[in-house]
């Protein structure tokens, strides 16, 4: 973003931003310290003024987090340019393989509807510490509905229905367990996919996107059953070896 200048429409303040997206100014701040929206031009200790491309990065980071229910990394990563690992041939072959492991791989609807936060914490005697902890992580992408209430899509309850879960099996804070302790976890499998996905583009684009559609359908069982038994057999050799 270039230096400003008088007269080149920098004349928003702080709450006008705040007014303009309904967000408070602690959201804005933090989306501003993690990169998501440029710092404003400083007139003082404490104020800044921003321009019209800041309501504008605001309004779209509002909008992938309602719509399309995209945690802070990825929209960090869309709005960075993430995603440059593909050339424009390869994008184009994995939207075309997108249409046809439509019913296996995407999410059960993009439309559905969105499931409100409050109740589902209530079901499951999860915290609202605990949903933060998640979303951080980006295990569970949080939105707003029209009405400001927060949901998540309902094809990500099913990590709110584990946390509750583990606690009903005394995995509890009490024990020095939290929600928390799923961010080992997720970098194994957010390592995991990378590497998948470097495979993906190196050699399923040299197929047609109905053929990798097709063996990727078939394969993606096998795959969970293999990490899910290599698993347990670890555990089950790290046991044997004690004896």
């Amino acid at each position: 973003m270039s230096d400003v200048r008088a007269g080149d429409g920098w004349d928003l303040r702080m709450r006008d931003l705040c007014e303009e997206t309904g967000l408070n100014r602690q959201a804005i701040h933090f989306y501003i310290r993690e990169g998501l929206v440029p710092p404003g031009r400083k007139t003082g200790r404490n104020a800044a003024v921003y321009g019209p491309e800041h309501l504008e990065r605001l309004r779209l980071i509002q909008t992938l987090q309602r719509e399309r229910f995209l945690p802070l990394a990825a929209i960090k990563a869309l709005l960075d340019g993430g995603g440059d690992e593909y050339d424009a041939d390869q994008r184009a072959w994995l939207r075309e393989l997108k249409t046809h492991v439509a019913g296996t791989l995407a999410r059960g609807s993009d439309r559905a509807e969105p499931v409100p936060v409050a109740a589902l914490l209530d079901a499951h005697g999860v915290t609202e510490v605990e949903l933060a902890e998640l979303d951080a992580l980006g295990i569970i992408p949080v939105g707003e509905d029209a009405d400001g209430a927060r949901v998540i899509h309902p094809d990500d309850a099913w990590a709110v229905e584990i946390v509750g879960g583990l606690r009903a099996l005394g995995f509890t804070e009490e024990r020095g367990f939290g929600a928390g302790d799923l961010a080992f976890y997720e970098r194994f499998v957010t390592e995991f996919f990378a590497a998948e996905r470097a495979l993906l583009a190196e050699r399923l684009t040299r197929l047609t996107p109905d053929e990798a559609a097709r063996m990727s359908e078939q394969v993606l069982p096998l795959i969970h059953r293999f990490i899910t038994k290599y698993h347990e057999a670890k555990i089950r050799r790290f046991f044997a070896a004690m004896e």
